[in-house]
């Protein structure tokens, strides 16, 4: 699969959680090609490196590509500051993206913090079939529970200082889900050592 780079319209911003924001540009071209799990390269003026930002959702009779980010550091933090109408430049789709089993296949998805937004693409697919399982620092972080919510998923969602859902780790959602019953996929976006204790 190729890759298309061009400068496509902000049309949609909004803050959806503590230095968290939720982009919807309009680019068809690589709307057609995106899958779950791959992501975008963007350019921010006055910034040398693009900066890797996750594909949350996908919209191809739109032509739309939903991008949630946190504002982590300078690049970011400028990209933060663009507005509706604004152009950019974006590379993508890249990555291998994840493999998507029949959607009657029992799956769960577990996201950490900012790794939370690629999941998003692929709950869809399962939908009620779905387990998401995510977690987060405190309450203040918590992002995208209501859209797994309104996909058909099962939610379940963990915090750091236990200020909403689960007070403790993903992998405890996740050991206690294992417990109910087998799935035949899970699929986990996060910090390292997250992963690592969900292997």
């Amino acid at each position: 699969m190729s890759y298309l780079q061009s400068s496509y319209p902000l049309i949609a911003k909004r803050a959806i959680a503590k230095q968290t924001y939720d982009f919807t540009i309009h680019c068809p071209e690589i709307a057609i090609q995106s899958r779950a799990g791959q992501f975008v390269h963007i350019r921010v003026p006055g910034h040398t490196l693009r900066r890797p930002i996750s594909i949350c959702e996908v919209n191809r009779e739109k032509g739309t590509l939903r991008l949630v980010f946190e504002v982590r550091g300078s690049g970011t933090e400028a990209m933060s500051m663009l507005s509706v109408g604004d152009l950019m430049d974006v590379m993508g789709p890249l990555g291998n993206g994840f493999t998507l089993l029949s959607p009657d296949s029992r799956a769960i998805v577990v996201g950490g913090g900012i790794g939370t937004p690629p999941m998003l693409e692929t709950a869809k697919h399962y939908a009620e079939n779905c387990t998401a399982i995510l977690g987060f620092r405190d309450a203040a972080h918590v992002i995208l529970d209501e859209d797994f919510d309104a996909c058909g998923c099962d939610v379940r969602l963990a915090t750091d200082d236990g200020s909403k859902g689960h007070h403790g780790f993903v992998t405890d959602l996740l050991r206690q889900r294992l417990e109910e019953g087998g799935a035949d996929i899970i699929y986990a976006c996060g910090p390292k050592g997250m992963l690592q204790a969900v292997a």
